[in-house]
């Protein structure tokens, strides 16, 4: 059924004059019609024969945008069962944003709340004290977080900060408001700058029951040391990201002088 001028069944058709490849108008008229039609996660988008049809393009037009909008993360293409639209993706900066899962998670206007497993001080091990710079054996403060996004458990996250920069932090509710915001609201500890990495990592059997995963699923673990305004370190976390809900994009720049400028990574 053709609408106005230009449009198909209420979406933009595709204009066989334009310069611009049937599939690449394909991309952005499906993507027009999942937010017009406030599809949600799991919904299912016509099959491949029936948007040939509709539109008027060949089969590999419709492989090529579907392709494309899987690969940005706003499709999921299941064998034998169709094409979806795809859970949507919390973005978190590793690289250059000094930024916590709360930040982002609001940022997107989605909601994130807290399970606190432990909360307590503890002694330093040998790890948690290199990262912070402390002797081993000095008195941390122990949070262990099951982080869910929009009620869907997303992060486990383990965090320790040295128990004499923040006294009663063990006294603090952490199963709504942000630890880095706490640490500076409360404590005056002003974040500057922090230091992160990712590696690939599968889920054992107690992470997949709290992730809702698989065990040996894949999740990314993130290491990560965030230091003060004198450059010592005041708080230091491991957390495992679902992998089915993560993913990286990376943005390289090539200063004019040749050199190497350092890439704006994200996980969502």
């Amino acid at each position: 059924m053709t609408g106005p001028a230009g449009r198909v069944g209420g979406l933009r058709s595709i204009d066989k004059h334009s310069p611009v490849p049937f599939y690449r108008q394909l991309k952005e008229i499906l993507r027009a019609d999942i937010l017009q039609r406030e599809l949600r996660s799991g919904d299912r988008l016509p099959g491949d024969h029936e948007l040939c049809e509709q539109y008027g393009v060949s089969r590999p037009v419709v492989r090529q945008a579907l392709s494309e909008l899987q690969y940005e993360g706003v499709l999921q293409r299941m064998k034998g069962r169709g094409t979806f639209v795809a859970p949507q993706l919390t973005s978190q900066s590793l690289v250059q944003s000094l930024t916590g899962l709360h930040d982002d998670v609001a940022a997107l206007g989605r909601t994130l709340r807290s399970e606190v497993r432990t909360l307590k001080v503890t002694a330093a091990d040998p790890d948690v004290a290199g990262r912070l710079e402390i002797p081993v054996g000095t008195a941390v403060v122990l949070t262990e977080r099951l982080r869910f996004v929009d009620d869907e458990p997303w992060v486990y996250a383990i965090s320790h900060v040295p128990a004499a920069l923040a006294p009663d932090l063990v006294d603090q509710d952490l199963r709504d408001q942000s630890l880095y915001g706490l640490l500076e609201r409360r404590y005056g500890l002003k974040l500057t700058r922090s230091r992160r990495a990712v590696e690939a990592y599968a889920a054992t059997a107690a992470l997949a029951r709290d992730l809702g995963i698989p065990r040996n699923a894949p999740v990314l673990k993130l290491t990560n040391v965030s230091y003060g305004a004198d450059n010592r370190p005041v708080e230091t976390f491991v957390a495992y990201h679902r992998g089915d809900r993560s993913r990286f994009e990376v943005e390289l720049e090539r200063a004019a002088t040749g050199r190497a400028v350092p890439p704006l990574v994200r996980v969502v």
